[in-house]
């Protein structure tokens, strides 16, 4: 079979970066093809080996030299899911346009739908005023979700942004919590804040929250009112009751948007009390102007090992004898 040797310039990137220190990430791409010979030097790199793996091997160098311009990060754990070839990353949504960056963080990082499933996430909010999301922890309901209420702030689409929680999870009652109101309800709220903190510098997010431009609060706040150009997020939204679904739906003004996200599995309401969740995203499926995207663990774009969790749990759940521990 025929020799190739490849020679790539790396000059629009940070060789660092790129090849990760001591060269971790450069050995992840030598492993997974070992018969390529790769040299790196200063901002070159040479590859040399069968014609068929040298390019094989250009073109996941490329990728990853695509992702670190587009995104500004390469973490190993990524570099690592690439490697292991297509299955893996079928999901991921690599090439970044108009549509699929949503805003770029206060660090000046680009945030985008990293999945096909979070992009069809950020369409359908486009299209619908509606939208339920639903899926396992780790597959960026909340973080997209609050990106979308940003990018819309931001273009002027809206003039508030509103996140509310369920104020009661595991079966804690705020009132017999210690603390004032806010220390009560932060705990509860704190992903939401982490969310915002990553998308807009913190002087300006103290004046949006104190002028009431963004609001977080518990579900329950959201009684008596009617929210207009607004966009509205209500996070986890599995331990909300189907009359507290019903409320907040029909808070909305004629020029709101609402997420409602959640996660099926990880239900902590009390056992007499059904959730609202499911109920609502389909009895309201039908409604023009309203709809449902659905995450799996495909979407799963935390540690590497959620993903294999969220597998084992659900292998687990579909034997009839597995029983919860006591």
């Amino acid at each position: 079979m025929s020799q190739s040797e490849i020679i790539l310039h790396i000059e629009q990137v940070d060789p660092l970066e790129l090849l990760g220190e001591n060269n971790k990430k450069l050995n992840l791409l030598r492993k997974a093809f070992p018969e390529v010979t790769i040299t790196s030097r200063g901002s070159q790199l040479k590859l040399s080996g069968r014609k068929k793996d040298t390019q094989s091997a250009k073109e996941k160098l490329e990728l990853m030299v695509r992702i670190l311009k587009e995104s500004k990060e390469l973490p190993l754990q990524l570099v690592e899911e690439l490697m292991h070839g297509e299955s893996p990353y079928t999901s991921r949504i690599i090439n970044v346009d108009g549509r699929t960056v949503l805003l770029h963080g206060r660090d000046g990082r680009m945030i985008y739908a990293k999945t096909r499933n979070q992009l069809a996430l950020v369409e359908a909010v486009d299209q619908n005023d509606i939208c339920f999301v639903i899926g396992p922890a780790g597959t960026g309901k909340t973080y997209t979700a609050v990106a979308l209420a940003v990018r819309a702030l931001k273009n002027k689409q809206i003039k508030k942004i509103i996140l509310t929680r369920p104020a009661v999870e595991a079966g804690e009652s705020l009132g017999f919590l210690p603390g004032d109101l806010k220390e009560k309800i932060d705990p509860y709220l704190r992903p939401l804040y982490d969310a915002l903190d990553d998308m807009i510098p913190a002087e300006k997010l103290a004046q949006l929250m104190e002028s009431r431009v963004i609001e977080i609060a518990p579900l329950a706040f959201m009684r008596g009112r009617t929210l207009d150009h607004a966009f509205i997020i209500l996070d986890e939204a599995q331990n909300a009751t189907p009359l507290q679904i019903k409320m907040f739906l029909t808070r909305l003004g004629p020029s709101a948007k609402a997420i409602i996200t959640g996660d099926l599995t990880q239900i902590d309401l009390p056992y007499h009390q059904k959730s609202g969740l499911n109920q609502a995203s389909k009895l309201l499926r039908n409604i023009d102007g309203i709809t449902t995207v659905y995450l799996t663990r495909e979407d799963v774009v935390r540690h590497r090992l959620v993903k294999e969790i969220l597998r084992a749990y659900e292998n687990d759940s579909k034997h009839p004898d597995a029983k919860e521990e006591e």
